[in-house]
């Protein structure tokens, strides 16, 4: 619905003949329409789309002359859609708008017409909104939000009281529709060289110009030597800058906006849908249509009634503070790992995944056949002893589907001390453990994981039925995990044990009456991985092998009293959160805090933990979660949701789709290399 326009609403048909919006797959859920597409032949032969209500067209740009001429046949309203104030993590270019302003009267930066937001700006406030207004002014500081959101934070300290002057791009349509020109910058920086003449000007140049895309006003050549001046080309977060300000000056960026925000003194150059109101310094005059407001005003109207916002998690509409939440967890996501990493030559079906993982961090990767630098931090798969290397590996909630069958990552855990599996020496998960003081929340986080996961039945691969059945004459189960042999975690997790047919003749002696259910790895069940060493000898060991039962479904079944043997699966830690007795003949992550029966001890694990606290550190702490949907990383909380989704469709997917699916992991595995 159009918001602002009584002859549009309830309305829900557009009309688009913009190939560039065409291509936002959730522009018509975030306006809540129907969009339909008028190519370019319909257009030359007279089409006429009598259920339309409006034409859409993007800002003032050129092209969206031809949506206006296509309206004014039609004799149809044009809705003008535009980037919000808060767009994305990435520059445009590379994201598509997770929010948008839509408007049947003009368009926010065109100070020449009236828009939809100057009247929303008029509009007074009741209590609970300006409440409303004030938290989202106090969040977006707290979460130091802007317009595009992928550079990290610094510490940004010129040495000096500094004030922020703001380029913009050349030809940046904002300028002339906000009655400026490529003087007002000259200008500007006039005028603030003489109100602040002891002050260092930083002068701050557009992301678009720093990424190389477009160009700026200011010539570097002639301000270089002026030791008052400081052109900031770093690709530097805009509210670090802002935050340390004495003032900030625009001619028509949104950084004005957001300095207001921050509590700034802001100069104006031009007219910008902020300026007028009384809230900033301007060299023009006022629009008569401008009149005094309070800045919650200001904010409410830009930021929750004129725009609109798409969740891309949730893939829905949804509110500013949703969105800013959102986009404040991928900041911090993004800063944990350094800008700039060497990679070694991964597959390149990992290598997407890989740069997603690593957002926030450029990523070289290595040519083939070229040794990785002994001393500058560099990006492997598996375990390495340099303690330069940041190594990556398979989560604990993995997928659903099989790794070895290139199935795509829901989780990977990236370690810089070791990795989880390798006991021999500490790995950050174990620094966790000893040494991090968990948080109320995080705790809360760990028994609501606990509860879904037993509830949903989730596994690390979460595939398999649910035929077996528990022996009602046993009097105790023990449930034996196959491991791939060759697997890392047995050759450095299993100091003495290292074939599976050697743990089933262990659990056998010291359980002689227990029945034993063997479960042979799903690698080696589908010919992904070597099959076991003796594999015939396994049978003289255990009562039963189950081939394809799902992991989780298999521990639910065991009853009060039955335990899990293994040397480091994974399946000794998805026991321990059912309550199921484990007993470790290796030393797996989770082993050595307490919660298990361990035959060969770690020494370096002392401390006692909860089955929370562990929970928290392996599953909410330690890895790194991608969604599926967002294309970006998320929480653990966020993976399952799309586990339980992926899971319904392939129970329900048709035999065609079946194939479809195993067609595309065939050619994926052609691919691999």
């Amino acid at each position: 619905m159009v918001k602002g326009n009584a002859s549009l609403r309830n309305k829900n048909n557009y009309i688009s003949v913009s190939p560039a919006l065409n291509k936002i797959k959730h522009l018509a859920p975030m306006l809540d329409a129907q969009i339909n597409v008028v190519g370019r032949f319909k257009r030359c032969i007279g089409f006429q789309d009598n259920l339309g209500q409006a034409v859409l067209a993007w800002g003032r740009k050129p092209s969206s002359k031809v949506a206006e001429r296509y309206a004014k046949r039609q004799k149809l309203p044009l809705l003008r859609i535009e980037d919000a104030f808060l767009r994305s993590v990435e520059l445009g270019a590379h994201c598509p708008p997770l929010g948008i302003v839509a408007d049947t009267q003009g368009i926010y930066y065109d100070a020449r017409s009236a828009s939809e937001l100057e009247a929303l700006i008029l509009q007074p406030l009741n209590e609970e909104q300006q409440q409303r207004a004030d938290t989202i002014q106090k969040r977006w500081c707290e979460l130091k939000l802007s317009k595009y959101n992928l550079h990290r934070s610094h510490n940004v300290d010129y040495g000096r009281p500094y004030v922020l002057l703001v380029d913009q791009t050349a030809g940046d349509a904002s300028i002339n529709y906000g009655l400026a020109s490529a003087e007002s910058f000259q200008e500007m920086l006039s005028v603030a060289k003489q109100r602040f003449p002891e002050h260092l000007l930083v002068i701050k140049t557009h992301p678009d110009v720093i990424a190389g895309l477009k160009q700026g006003h200011f010539n570097i050549d002639q301000l270089s030597n002026q030791s008052n001046v400081r052109l900031e080309g770093r690709p530097l977060h805009t509210p670090d800058i802002i935050e340390g300000a004495d003032a900030v000056f625009c001619v028509t960026s949104q950084v004005g906006f957001e300095a207001l925000l921050w509590g700034k003194p802001v100069y104006t150059f031009g007219m910008p849908f902020y300026a007028g109101w009384g809230l900033t310094n301007d060299t023009l005059k006022a629009p008569s249509r401008r009149n005094p407001v309070f800045l919650q005003q200001l904010l409410y109207a830009a930021l929750v009634r004129y725009a609109r916002y798409w969740h891309p998690e949730k893939q829905a509409a949804c509110q500013v503070e949703e969105l800013m939440e959102w986009v404040g967890q991928q900041r911090i996501w993004r800063q944990r790992f350094p800008e700039k990493l060497l990679a070694e030559r991964f597959p390149r079906w990992k290598r997407e995944y890989l740069k997603t993982f690593f957002s926030g961090t450029q990523l070289q990767f290595m040519p083939r056949g070229k040794a990785l630098p002994e001393n500058e931090p560099c990006v492997v798969w598996g375990r390495q002893d340099k303690q330069s290397r940041l190594c990556v590996e398979d989560g604990f909630i993995r997928s659903v589907g099989l790794g070895a069958d290139l199935t795509a990552p829901k989780s990977w855990v990236i370690d810089d001390m070791g990795m989880y599996y390798d006991a021999t020496r500490p790995s950050r998960l174990e620094a966790i453990l000893n040494d991090y003081e968990l948080s109320d929340d995080e705790l809360s986080r760990a028994e609501a994981l606990v509860g879904r996961l037993v509830k949903e039945q989730v596994s690390k691969y979460n595939v398999g039925d649910n035929s077996w059945k528990r022996p009602k004459t046993a009097k105790v189960v023990i449930l034996v995990p196959g491991q791939v042999e060759s697997d890392a975690s047995i050759q450095y997790g299993s100091p003495n044990l290292k074939q599976n047919v050697e743990l089933l003749a262990q659990v056998r002696m010291q359980n002689p009456d227990a029945h034993i259910v063997y479960k042979p790895h799903p690698d080696v069940v589908a010919g992904l991985r070597n099959p076991d060493s003796n594999e015939s000898e396994q049978v003289q060991f255990c009562d039963e092998i189950v081939i394809r039962d799902n992991m989780a479904s298999l521990l639910e079944k065991l009853a009060p009293g039955d335990e899990v043997h293994t040397m480091t699966s994974l399946t000794g830690f998805e026991a321990l959160l059912r309550g199921i007795q484990v007993c470790c003949y290796g030393q797996p992550f989770y082993s050595g805090w307490g919660l298990t029966q361990d035959l060969y001890p770690n020494s370096r694990r002392q401390k006692k933990r909860s089955l929370y606290e562990l929970v928290a550190a392996t599953l909410i702490i330690y890895p790194r979660y991608l969604s599926s949907k967002s294309g970006c990383l998320t929480s653990v909380e966020q993976a399952l949701n799309e586990i339980a989704e992926e899971r319904l469709e392939q129970k329900n997917e048709t035999y065609t789709a079946q194939l479809s699916r195993r067609l595309k992991r065939m050619i994926l595995r052609l691919k691999r290399f």
